[in-house]
């Protein structure tokens, strides 16, 4: 089911059968007074608003134009301790470096309903800032944590953990990815280190058939999170 409820109508009626609204994206600067009731409705029950550009709801929004988008099922601004105590689909980029990448890895979890995301090793204000900016913001609607050891993430959770690395013996459609489960996907250079395969529950491999021996970052995820999304939707 998508995370958006797209326009005023759409965000009161979820309001009424109370929906786990979260965030609201509003118009800034907007003169209509049926968006300044339902942000008035927002701040009385509590839900954190915040403006953006017509380009920005434009962009962001399932069926355009729109004044308002909600964001329903998701704390955007889960600390890691909430985000793997709440679960659902949560990715872990382990060990990757390029700031690009990393901010399209992000927004492509985002865009395929993942609950959280994260990403390992140390980061500096500055690159964080960049990460985000290719992302596209996308982790105002997402909670996304940087820091931290890998493995002792993975222990820490407890729950299902799945990679995606060339060693696997298993294709995408063939794991169950529903329930409470950790996507890992390794660094563009050296993979999932050995320690955190060792403590997966199964490892998927993406099929190849070309002769270059791997695809980049992107393309193994996009295929999982697509997969993911098709075995939740089905539930």
């Amino acid at each position: 089911m998508s995370m958006q409820r797209c326009g005023i109508d759409a965000i009161h009626a979820a309001l009424d059968a109370g929906e786990d609204v979260t965030r609201v994206l509003a118009l800034r600067d907007s003169n209509s007074e049926d968006l300044q009731i339902l942000l008035q409705r927002c701040a009385g029950e509590g839900i954190d608003v915040i403006l953006g550009s017509e380009k920005d709801l434009w962009r962001m929004s399932e069926a355009s134009p729109a004044l308002a988008l909600a964001l329903v099922g998701r704390i955007p601004e889960a600390s890691l301790d909430q985000m793997l105590e709440r679960g659902g689909l949560i990715w872990m980029l382990a060990g990757a470096k390029y700031q690009t990448n990393i901010g399209y890895c992000i927004r492509l979890a985002e865009v395929s309903g993942a609950d959280g995301f994260i990403v390992t090793g140390d980061w500096t204000s500055d690159d964080r800032h960049r990460i985000v900016r290719a992302a596209m913001k996308t982790h105002r609607f997402m909670p996304v944590v940087f820091g931290g050891d890998g493995l002792t993430i993975i222990q820490q959770y407890g729950k299902t953990v799945v990679c995606i690395e060339d060693v696997g013996d298993a294709e995408p459609w063939d794991v169950d990815l529903t329930g409470d489960v950790m996507l890992v996907v390794g660094g563009e250079n050296e993979g999932i280190p050995e320690s955190i395969l060792a403590e997966s529950d199964q490892i998927i491999r993406i099929p190849m058939a070309g002769f270059t021996p791997s695809y980049n970052l992107q393309g193994p995820m996009a295929v999982v999170a697509v997969e993911a999304l098709r075995q939740r939707r089905a539930e």
